[in-house]
């Protein structure tokens, strides 16, 4: 399948759960379609660059190696993606590399992640969670800067500095994210002084 094959195809993703499954399942059974994908979700000013998101992130969900190969592209252009509908599906596919990375140590992402993506991760982590973005984008970002804060030393105060800034202000999701990712940092923070 060529690029504009791919991008014709995208067309026919929505939101439904069926619709993202069916199309990640496709990229999923040949994963050289992956490099067309982000190329799509990168197109940042066009309409399909969400429906590439969606089915990046199922895939990645699925198994994520998929994304592996990709890191690069992936991490040196994420934080071009403004479309509130691209935007989540990218923070949320850094949460996964983040947990699969930190909590699972999956030896595949441990292999593949570099710190300079690392680094390019906490960098967008930290802008979405500043700027004006959807809960679903800030949560992810949060989950993700947690688990980066554990190599990161410093990300942790800052996080929770942010934390407590906007808690007020913020939804019930925002502050229901807040009150586990403060939870985790003082946990850690105890077992690391005991």
């Amino acid at each position: 399948m060529t690029l504009s094959e791919l991008y014709n195809e995208l067309a026919y993703v929505n939101h439904s759960r069926e619709k993202r499954a069916y199309y990640a399942q496709l990229i999923l059974n040949k994963p050289s379609l992956t490099e067309l994908v982000i190329e799509i979700l990168f197109m940042v000013d066009d309409a399909r660059s969400p429906k590439a998101g969606w089915i990046a992130e199922f895939a990645t969900k699925e198994d994520i190696t998929i994304i592996l190969p990709h890191l690069e592209l992936f991490t040196t252009k994420m934080h071009t993606v403004y479309q509130d509908a691209a935007l989540r599906p990218v923070s949320k596919i850094c949460e996964e590399l983040a947990i699969s990375y930190f909590k699972i140590k999956n030896p595949q992402t441990r292999a593949s992640l570099t710190k300079i993506q690392r680094e390019r991760m906490v960098t967008s982590a930290f802008d979405w969670l500043i700027t004006d973005q959807k809960v679903a984008v800030k949560a992810y970002s949060m989950t993700s800067l947690y688990y980066l804060g554990t190599e990161f030393n410093w990300i942790h105060e800052d996080l929770q500095r942010i934390m407590e800034e906007n808690y007020m202000t913020s939804s019930a999701a925002y502050k229901a994210r807040c009150k586990h990712i403060t939870a985790w940092i003082k946990r850690d923070h105890k077992y690391k002084n005991s």
